[in-house]
């Protein structure tokens, strides 16, 4: 039995979850990637939750309580005097596309989030990436003839994980979590991802941490457990 084809009502959606998930955040965090660590940009996402918890208020009209967006702007907070530090005081052009990034990205889920309750979550990223590929497919024939790639085992491990792991299947459990739980509280519980990416960035990638890294993920997962308490 085939998927049904989504309703006219939901491509719209559907466009904003392409657009801001699989295009806007990958494209704009690599680009902040050339020029900034992989530890650095992890903080900074730290600000997606807040971002999408915004997003959703104004798009859906859900209204946490104000203990939970005490919270929120607490994590926010030290995610921004974190940015400024590590910066020497003034925003640098990879913090502007991780910013970017952060905005899209908050859109997408914001949108996925809603179309969930009315499809699975594998549809709904399903149906975005099929919107994608009049874009992506030529974009990647562009990409390799400016820059020929001699695959290895460990990029095309790498690129099948990004590909599988953290673009579908990652996506259609977060589509299908936020659906169950609410947007609010289910952004909330990205916060965790900042400690996580900068401990495998630790072992995988062998960077060195500041000590202000780890002390401003540990505050961001502090804001993270008020966030679940007040938001149910």
């Amino acid at each position: 039995m085939g998927v049904p084809v989504p309703g006219r009502r939901h491509w719209a959606g559907l466009a904003v979850v392409a657009a801001g998930v699989v295009l806007g955040f990958p494209l704009l965090t690599t680009l902040a990637l050339e020029t900034s660590t992989t530890a650095h940009a992890a903080v900074v996402v730290g600000l997606l939750p807040l971002t999408t918890a915004l997003f959703s208020a104004l798009r859906m009209g859900t209204r946490p309580s104000r203990t939970f967006w005490i919270a929120a702007l607490a994590g926010a907070a030290a995610v921004l005097a974190f940015t400024v530090t590590q910066s020497g005081g003034s925003l640098t052009t990879a913090d502007v596309y991780l910013f970017a990034a952060l905005l899209v990205c908050a859109a997408g889920y914001t949108e996925g989030g809603r179309l969930a309750r009315v499809m699975p979550g594998w549809q709904v990223i399903g149906w975005a990436l099929v919107l994608c590929l009049p874009l992506s497919l030529p974009g990647a024939l562009l990409a390799l003839s400016y820059e020929p790639v001699q695959p290895t085992a460990h990029s095309v491990a790498g690129v099948l994980w990004v590909a599988a792991g953290s673009q579908f299947l990652g996506l259609v459990v977060w589509y299908r979590g936020m659906a169950a739980i609410g947007i609010p509280k289910a952004s909330q519980l990205q916060l965790a991802q900042p400690l996580l990416t900068l401990v495998w960035s630790v072992l995988l990638l062998g960077e060195q941490l500041t000590p202000a890294a780890p002390l401003t993920a540990a505050a961001v997962l502090v804001c993270i457990a008020v966030t679940q308490r007040t938001s149910a």
